[in-house]
């Protein structure tokens, strides 16, 4: 029994598994081999309300939690990391339009966002370093009807195929730090935007890349949240998605056990299966209490965020324990796999796929410096 999800949640998410084990993990390798990203499954999800349920009715979504969109974002995951992407960057997007966009501006892209027509991009990290997030130097200008862009934002998660990017770029002086800094919603066909793709070591259906603006102009109207305020007040949604990638990869983990469980009870060795050494065993039983703890922590964070209290250092407890605890399961199972596991196939596609999560939305030094302030208090902890 689950004290975080009932019956209600627990009927979302068997409908959800059903859904990824029967259209999401078939193409799992494949999508990873041709760096593709199905679009016609965003477009089911949509349909079927899996992608950023928790967003208002008024603007498409359901309005049930965000409990309810982890419980479904990690059994996407389990099936690939990669695509669930989708659900990550909905809800994380979508409650940034959501909460700070203009209705007649964020509404139509909230809606394309639910039904899984749109796929919204987050643009935070610039070539000089992702960690000092508030010391930007992409330039956002004030024009006579709007702004103008000119810079580059690097390691964009869907950075070539977003529909549209929420920016992050200074309109303060370089001494504002985060209080000048603003967020603008950009279309992903806008004049002067080009883009680029690396060759990734993982999470390759969704990619990364770089985005270079070159006087880009934007609409004043497609500003969120407050000119010079936009650090502030946006990235207090980064909170919801670091729960939401503890989960994520904690699902991945869980099957990677669950597979693992299965192959040492069926392998022999010595007459006795695999399951009968403790030097096999004991190491896997750690893991999975630890899986179990950590999927606690991540789903308590959403329980906190749905009543609307603090959550930042649970967040970021998940945010750096989840995707190091994940990685060291699925390296101790693909070794339990043996030379199955080191050819090219689901485990090491896992591992390359959550690895990932160690660097990017937030270095597991910066969440122990937020758990940090949250404990002693921002003056005792100053860096």
């Amino acid at each position: 029994m689950n004290p975080y999800i009932d019956e209600d949640l627990a009927t979302l998410g068997e409908h959800a598994r059903r859904f990824a084990a029967e259209r999401v993990a078939p193409g799992f390798e494949e999508r990873d081999r041709t760096r593709v990203l199905d679009r016609t499954l965003m477009r089911q999800m949509g349909e079927l309300g899996f992608i950023a349920p928790e967003l208002p009715e008024a603007v498409g979504g359901q309005g049930i939690g965000c409990l309810a969109a982890g419980v479904i974002h990690e059994e996407i995951a389990r099936a690939d990391l990669s695509l669930s992407y989708v659900n990550l960057l909905a809800s994380l997007n979508g409650q940034i339009l959501a909460e700070h966009g203009r209705p007649e501006v964020a509404g139509p892209w909230l809606r394309r966002l639910v039904s899984g027509e749109a796929l919204l991009a987050i643009a935070l990290t610039e070539p000089r370093g992702g960690s000092d997030a508030a010391n930007l130097r992409l330039r956002v200008e004030r024009t006579a009807d709007g702004y103008l862009i000119n810079g580059e934002k690097t390691s964009i998660s869907a950075a070539d195929q977003a529909d549209a990017i929420v920016v992050f770029g200074r309109t303060g002086t370089p001494e504002s730090g985060a209080h000048g800094v603003t967020a603008l919603l950009v279309a992903g066909d806008a004049p002067g935007l080009t883009r680029s793709r690396f060759d990734c070591h993982g999470q390759r259906a969704i990619g990364r890349g770089s985005l270079f603006f070159d006087n880009v102009r934007v609409p004043a109207d497609h500003r969120l949240g407050d000119e010079n305020r936009g650090f502030v007040q946006v990235m207090q949604g980064f909170d919801y998605s670091r729960a939401l990638i503890g989960l994520q990869v904690l699902a991945v983990a869980r099957v990677a056990l669950e597979e693992t469980w299965a192959w040492v009870v069926e392998r022999q060795a010595f007459g006795q299966p695999l399951s009968a050494f403790q030097g096999v065993s004991h190491p896997l039983a750690e893991l999975d209490t630890q899986v179990e703890a950590a999927r606690l922590l991540c789903l308590q964070a959403l329980w906190l965020k749905d009543r609307g209290r603090p959550h930042a250092a649970e967040a970021a407890m998940c945010k750096w324990w989840a995707p190091k605890l994940a990685y060291d399961v699925v390296h101790q199972c693909l070794l339990m796999h043996g030379h199955g596991g080191y050819d090219r196939g689901p485990m090491e596609q896992r591992l390359r796929d959550i690895l990932g999560f160690q660097i990017g939305d937030g270095t597991a030094q910066i969440m122990k410096t937020v758990i940090a302030r949250t404990r002693a208090g921002r003056k005792h902890v100053p860096a």
